[in-house]
């Protein structure tokens, strides 16, 4: 069963003469243990697309259903348990919490995800698999920026979500660290199932994806299965 599922979905924005259709009846199906990236050029409805995926807008017309459930039935409570219990973020900037360390970042998301359990040894150990062994007591400006997205990655992933959300996680890294994040991720979806949908026009995003969607004004325009998921998460 898919984990999420769109179903003719358009988004709109204003009225009048200021209308925007950031989303033109988009249907697409997202199955468990993807690594898929989202592209097209800017105003094609990359980021539009990640916000209704991740709960954080709701379509103007059509039907979403993440985990089987139906979005629109659900109240906005319910809407921001499922983004703290099923869905991790990682974002361009990083949107770390400056004056907590490395550690605390991943714990927080472990608190507000009501995970049980030792959580300052849960966001240790996610720290370790990402490659920040020794570094959880340092706070975000004292770690370089391919760092910071990696403590990122540990926070979203921590929780055990659903699935992982990533909008331009490369665009403020060199090419070196963006390569170094992306094998990292490559590795978490190899080892621990967790799919992963991206949002970029990075060609070296694009390269490590397995299911390239591109979209073109707020349509699907085409949709390349390069490979299938692991076995594993299926």
């Amino acid at each position: 069963m898919p984990i999420c599922e769109m179903k003719n979905v358009t988004k709109t924005y204003g009225s009048g003469p200021a209308r925007v259709d950031a989303l033109k009846g988009v249907t697409l199906a997202i199955e468990p243990g993807e690594f898929t990236v989202f592209k097209g050029p800017s105003g094609s409805g990359k980021t539009t697309l990640l916000n209704q995926l991740g709960c954080l807008d709701a379509p103007s017309d059509g039907e979403l259903l993440i985990d089987g459930r139906r979005t629109n039935e659900l109240s906005s409570r319910q809407l921001s348990h499922l983004r703290a219990e099923k869905i991790g973020f990682v974002f361009q900037s990083f949107n770390l919490i400056p004056v907590l360390t490395a550690r605390e970042n991943v714990e927080l998301s472990l608190e507000l995800a009501r995970r049980p359990g030792d959580l300052r040894a849960t966001a240790q150990q996610m720290l370790e698999q990402v490659g920040l062994e020794g570094l959880g007591h340092r706070r975000p400006n004292e770690l370089s920026g391919g760092q910071q997205q990696r403590v990122a990655i540990a926070r979203a992933l921590a929780k055990r979500p659903l699935l992982v959300i990533a909008d331009e996680p490369t665009a403020n890294l060199d090419s070196a660290n963006g390569e170094h994040v992306l094998r990292t991720m490559e590795r978490l979806n190899r080892e621990l199932g967790t799919t992963f949908l991206f949002s970029s026009h990075d060609p070296m995003v694009v390269k490590h994806a397995r299911r390239v969607v591109t979209l073109h004004d707020g349509r699907v325009e085409s949709d390349e299965q390069k490979q299938p998921p692991p076995r594993e998460a299926r």
